[in-house]
């Protein structure tokens, strides 16, 4: 039997083992506490910008009458939804595939406030729009735009909007990647920001937020198999955004149209090799008082689907139409117009080559 002396001693020989276990796991205990305090600080510093940059989030609704889709006939009234974000006491960002032809705008603030807005600006090869509020809310909060060079790829975001018209609605995610559309004759390229935050049917238009609360972006569309949030999404970043619609004078045609060319546009006798055919013409629009003719009749060509009858612009203020030609060039063409200048549009209709002229108003 070991002495009382020996037990001592053999008790003592392991204290270094048994102190270096509870000290292992002290710092294990540690690591766990400053994890889950760095996690609960980033929590909060999310919520707190949330709160600080929500109420400049907006819906937007939009009305427009247009053919029932085929085999259906006849006219149809059919809405749209999507996000947007005020950034002056009257001007909201959108998407511009949400109202490039929308008869009836309107925006719906947090608390419920409701206004009508006319869309004045909108850049479709970056889809981004510019509203213009009938009046400005009762109480509002704008948000800052940010300068997009300076976001890195690995950068967290948020976005803030209305997936399937549920509205304040919050995602997080980050910068997975930047894409730059070569944008033709162009001086500036387009990009995008690429995120793995989720974004649905609802959150185009929807502005991506920094941890400061500033818009890095505005989104445009998702890459999706199934129609929902698969992690790849993209946003026209807040410095193209600056370029295309906010550091020059916005215009607005309120056309929606498809390019042809090749056999379509011989099938459709243009005297050139491209047009642009005018499948819609929004209501007070600028088109619509010049008078330039919407589709009448959806056809198939080829796989996808076109609606025929409408007028084929062949010129803008003398700019053609080409298979390869920038679209946002000649828009910014007619945007280069001053108040009392023409806006001359060559058409093609029902065989006859005609020249619409329309002054500038503002």
């Amino acid at each position: 039997m070991k002495s009382i002396r020996q037990n001592i001693d053999a008790l003592l020989s392991k204290r270094p083992n048994l102190f270096t276990r509870v000290t292992g796991i002290s710092l294990l205990l540690l690591a766990l506490c400053s994890f889950a305090t760095h996690h609960e600080s980033h929590g909060q510093q999310l919520r707190d910008v949330f709160r600080i940059v929500q109420p400049a989030v907006v819906m937007v609704r939009t009305q427009q009458i247009g053919l029932a889709p085929y085999p259906q006939q006849g006219l149809v009234s059919s809405n749209g939804l999507g996000s947007g974000v005020l950034i002056s006491n009257d001007r909201v960002l959108t998407a511009a595939h949400l109202v490039e032809s929308t008869d009836r705008t309107v925006v719906e603030f947090s608390q419920g406030e409701l206004i009508s807005a006319t869309v004045i600006g909108c850049a479709l090869s970056a889809d981004v729009a510019l509203l213009e509020l009938d009046h400005s809310p009762a109480n509002y909060s704008v948000a800052k735009l940010s300068d997009s060079d300076q976001v890195a790829v690995g950068d967290e975001v948020f976005v803030v909007g209305a997936p399937y018209g549920i509205s304040n609605t919050l995602s997080a995610g980050h910068v997975s990647g930047r894409r730059v559309l070569n944008n033709g004759n162009s001086s500036a390229n387009i990009e995008f920001l690429q995120t793995d935050a989720a974004i649905n049917s609802g959150n185009s238009g929807s502005p991506v937020f920094n941890l400061k609360g500033e818009v890095v972006g505005i989104v445009s569309n998702i890459m999706s198999k199934s129609g929902g949030s698969e992690g790849l999404a993209f946003a026209a970043s807040s410095n193209t955004v600056r370029r295309a619609l906010l550091d020059r004078k916005p215009f607005w045609t309120g056309i929606e149209g498809v390019r042809v060319d090749g056999r379509l546009a011989n099938a459709l006798n243009l005297p050139q090799s491209a047009g642009i055919l005018v499948q819609r013409v929004a209501e007070g629009s600028i088109a619509a008082r010049a008078g330039i003719r919407q589709g009448t009749l959806r056809a198939n060509v080829e796989g996808d689907e076109v609606i025929l009858g409408g007028d084929i612009i062949l010129r803008v203020n003398e700019m053609l139409v080409e298979e390869d030609c920038d679209l946002d060039r000649i828009y910014g063409r007619i945007a280069q117009l001053k108040p009392g200048e023409n806006l001359v549009i060559t058409i093609l209709r029902q065989g006859k080559i005609l020249k619409l002229v329309i002054p500038i108003s503002r």
